[in-house]
């Protein structure tokens, strides 16, 4: 959440890294509204910024609870919790995926000028998808060369 301070842009490393992940509980799915991202730069080499659902966890830098911000500023906090196996950012260990559903995906090609370095998707109401409970929604970036990047999602609880 910015405050005094912009939001931070974490660099994409040159392996599969999970940037943003979102756990849903065990009571409760979400449905998603809208994703995207920001590079700072045309990236060196070409890259893929995908937005998936996963059985298992990353390792995260945790979110604390004003990070997960609601839509509605009347709304009771969000239950997608913080925790370096729950909801955070900036992945240390990929965890061993054996499941996942692709949502959306972007390839990003690393010619200048070849690619705008923002990318906002927003589903029609009929066609959003719902990640399921005790899932796990991840933004994960491959990039060849690191750029760095700023990313959010945004959902119905």
């Amino acid at each position: 959440m910015a405050t005094t301070a912009a939001q931070s842009k974490v660099t994409t490393g040159t392996a599969i890294k999970t940037m943003l992940q979102i756990a849903t509980p065990s009571t409760r799915q979400i449905q998603l509204i809208s994703w995207g991202f920001t590079l700072d730069a045309v990236p060196a080499s070409a890259g893929q910024v995908e937005l998936i659902q996963t059985d298992v966890a990353a390792t995260v830098t945790a979110h604390v609870a004003a990070g997960l911000q609601p839509l509605d500023p009347n709304a009771p906090a969000s239950l997608c919790v913080g925790g370096t196996a729950l909801s955070g950012y900036t992945a240390t260990a990929e965890g061993t995926v054996t499941a996942t559903r692709t949502f959306d995906a972007n390839l990003v090609p690393g010619t200048a000028g070849a690619t705008d370095i923002n990318y906002t998707y927003q589903w029609m109401p009929d066609e959003r998808p719902i990640v399921a409970v005790s899932r796990f929604l991840r933004v994960r970036a491959t990039f060849g060369a690191a750029v760095n990047m700023t990313c959010w999602v945004c959902w119905d609880e």
